[in-house]
């Protein structure tokens, strides 16, 4: 019986034990579910700030970006590009600023009878401008679209009936005609493209005209350059042999071509015609040589017996070119000059080649030509590099361009150059109606520079 009591209390310890353990057990389970509970209430709540702030923070970005973004948009408004201020420029030689363009000018070129100005420009289209308009405060343009493109350069014919240019994507030729349109409105009609002939950029276009024929240049950032007839066959390719090609012009007189380079050079060829106008060929006429660096740009005068020159080098020069040059005569430096720029410059010649123009980054010196000292300074005439300077062919206004707008200003240099020599004239004179002529033309130039340089000081 013992033995029954102590079996019987050993198996009445043992359901206890086990009852304790499963109790222990649930409890501990208990404990570990409510604890997951809890970690998991707060790690959802800390999910839910995280997302809160998260959303909170894309928001203020949004807000941020789209305040950045319209400020973009307003600072790239015409007008206002870059969020900088409006670029203004003043001068007392200053006579107007032509400003229809709504995007960079890239060239712009004046008609041989100095009636029009033809500017292209990255906003697509070609404005022709006339000259007697410019001391007018309004100034009315015929707008000539260039579809799907824009002109890099430009170029009047000769008998300034139609211009050329240059495109930019299609980096072809194409003619325009200034004429009337089909429906009887006078208008700038596109006439025919040039063909395609090499991959390289176009940084130069020129159109010659003599007696016995005419051609049309184009030149290239390499070493080449095309001669065309004025239908768009092409005559000839001229190699330059400059390494890298600068510039290049046909001379006003239409007979030469012109190129310079990397090389310290500048080199004239001639565009040969028969008399019936049959093309014959391109010769060499001569070259320029003396500078002692790569020469950045050159200008011809009317009749192209005067040329000048700038360099690398810090200098500039001007020459005689009225030579025999069939017979190996070569060309008389007459001046040479110093400039200040380090950068790449551009250079301008009057029609009579009294007057120079360097422009250089934003800035202009005019140099008379006769005595070499530079006669005035403009700083900072553009809110971009000057892309193009030139004179009228009546030698009364130098024009540039570097941004949206053209900056005409009266050449008074070329006034006082005028006036120097036809008094040197007057000494020399040996005739009484020569004197009376001279003395007439020297009343009227002063009377001209008086009321110019009057209205300057007006404005100062």
């Amino acid at each position: 019986m013992d033995g029954d009591v102590a079996n019987k209390t050993d198996a009445e310890q043992f359901t206890s034990m086990i009852i304790v353990t499963l109790a222990l057990g649930a409890v501990i389970g208990l404990l570990i579910l409510v604890s997951g509970y809890a970690s998991g209430f707060l790690s959802n709540k800390d999910a839910e700030s995280d997302e809160e702030e998260d959303e909170k923070t894309a928001k203020t970005k949004k807000g941020k970006n789209n305040q950045s973004s319209k400020k973009q948009v307003k600072s790239q408004a015409p007008g206002k590009r870059g969020g900088k201020k409006k670029f203004t420029f003043d001068h007392p030689l200053l006579l107007t600023a032509l400003k229809d363009h709504s995007e960079d000018i890239l060239d712009f070129d004046f008609s041989i009878n100095g009636k029009y100005l033809a500017s292209c420009s990255e906003d697509r289209t070609v404005r022709l401008w006339s000259v007697k308009e410019f001391k007018e405060k309004q100034h009315k343009t015929m707008r000539g679209n260039v579809q799907y493109d824009h002109a890099t350069r430009v170029k009047f014919t000769p008998d300034c009936k139609a211009y050329i240019a240059s495109l930019a994507i299609a980096n072809t030729l194409r003619v325009y005609k200034i004429g009337r349109k089909d429906d009887g409105s006078q208008g700038i009609i596109p006439v025919t493209d040039f063909e395609k002939k090499t991959e390289n950029d176009i940084i130069s276009v020129g159109v010659g005209t003599t007696a016995n024929g005419s051609f049309v240049m184009s030149a290239y950032n390499n070493t080449i350059i095309h001669i065309w007839d004025t239908k768009g066959s092409l005559l000839d390719t001229i190699d330059t042999h400059q390494m890298s090609n600068n510039h290049a012009a046909v001379s006003p007189c239409g007979r030469f071509v012109g190129s310079c380079g990397f090389t310290p050079d500048v080199k004239i060829f001639e565009v040969v015609f028969g008399k019936g106008g049959d093309f014959q060929k391109v010769q060499r006429a001569m070259d320029l040589k003396g500078h002692k660096a790569s020469v950045y740009h050159f200008a011809f005068n009317l009749d192209s017996s005067r040329v000048a020159t700038v360099s690398k080098d810090g200098s500039w020069k001007f020459w005689d070119t009225n030579v025999e040059y069939g017979k190996n005569q070569d060309p008389y430096l007459l001046y040479t000059g110093t400039h200040s720029y380090t950068i790449h410059c551009l250079i301008a010649l009057t029609a009579d080649g009294s007057t120079a123009a360097i422009a250089s980054g934003a800035s202009v010196s005019v140099y008379n030509t006769h005595v070499g000292e530079e006669e005035e300074h403009f700083n900072e005439v553009h809110s971009a590099v000057i892309c193009k300077i030139a004179f009228d062919p009546s030698g009364r206004y130098l024009v540039t361009a570097g941004d949206r707008h053209l900056r005409v200003f009266h050449n008074v240099v070329g006034y006082r150059a005028n006036i120097n020599e036809m008094e040197n004239k007057l000494k020399k004179a040996s005739s009484q109606a020569m004197r009376e002529r001279l003395e007439s033309q020297i009343t009227q130039a002063r009377g001209t520079l008086d009321e110019i340089l009057g209205t300057a000081s007006l404005e100062q």
